[in-house]
């Protein structure tokens, strides 16, 4: 693992575009070669999106592999490269909320777009911030994580292990929490609502702590720019009158969204993850 990280630490010093054709060209070697995660990439597009033909939706799994690989490689940036280097790659649109950030308590909502760590960085440039973290199984490419997401500002990176009370802490200072809400951790604490109309467990922690903390919910969603000109960040306004009474119906708003969003650049929602791997009682797995 250090050779990798030393690799990729040389890999920080070319253009974006030879990185980025770089990572593309792995990817496609990679799509061929992970039947595994070729056939969850498929499995999902193939629930999400049956209007699209098999051909449309191979072509998109295709292009996930190649942007996936992609955004790893660039990591090396977000992890090395200069602060004037990552302003100068990243676009924000409009502006990281700053007003609203300082006013009070704070949910940054970020889905599993290949390039979320982008978001992140762009958020961390501007304002302290918090986050759950998961500790990685290989110690060295853990601590370069870490290294490379505290790099600006005041980072806090708690334990998933310690649950929700420091987040809630640490937001009432205020710090804003960078939120990962739509992956699949199980039932727990989890209710099945649909995404793409296929019922799914997802978090409701993202309405219960905006509920317990009366926090403002800002949806960030970060996406590649065209001819490897960097990326490109976008802080949507936040949601009005969110939660509600209905926890239920705040999830099913939020995947919702999230929905919406990913038909904007289907290939860079983070397809190979085993989204539906939970399932109602009594229902087999999808996989």
């Amino acid at each position: 693992m250090k050779l990798v990280l030393a690799l990729m630490w040389l890999l920080h010093w070319l253009p974006l575009s030879i990185l980025g054709r770089l990572g593309e060209a792995v990817g496609s070697l990679l799509f061929k070669l992970i039947k595994s995660r070729r056939h969850i990439t498929l499995t999902n597009l193939r629930l999400c999106m049956p209007q699209l033909s098999e051909e449309e939706r191979v072509a998109i799994a295709k292009r996930h592999f190649q942007v996936y690989v992609r955004s790893v490689l660039e990591r090396s940036i977000l992890w090395w490269a200069s602060e004037r280097r990552l302003r100068k790659l990243i676009q924000v649109e409009p502006a990281v909320p700053m007003d609203i950030i300082t006013a009070g308590p704070t949910i940054l909502l970020c889905p599993h777009f290949v390039s979320l760590d982008v978001a992140g960085i762009a958020l961390s440039l501007e304002s302290p911030v918090c986050s759950i973290y998961t500790e990685q199984r290989n110690k060295v490419f853990d601590e370069a994580l870490r290294k490379g997401r505290l790099r600006f500002n005041k980072i806090k990176l708690f334990s998933r292990a310690e649950g929700i009370k420091p987040i809630i802490r640490a937001m009432r200072e205020p710090t804003p929490f960078f939120m990962l809400p739509d992956m699949d951790f199980g039932p727990k604490d989890a209710e099945f609502v649909p995404f793409f109309g296929i019922k799914a467990a997802t978090l409701t922690a993202a309405p219960r702590i905006a509920a317990a903390t009366k926090a403002k919910v800002i949806p960030v969603i970060a996406t590649i720019l065209p001819n490897y000109q960097g990326w490109k960040v976008v802080f949507h306004p936040p949601w009005e009158n969110y939660p509600g009474e209905d926890m239920v119906d705040a999830t099913r708003f939020m995947n919702s969204f999230i929905e919406k969003e990913i038909m904007k650049a289907p290939a860079e929602y983070f397809w190979a993850h085993r989204r539906f791997k939970t399932r109602p009682e009594g229902e087999a797995s999808v996989y």
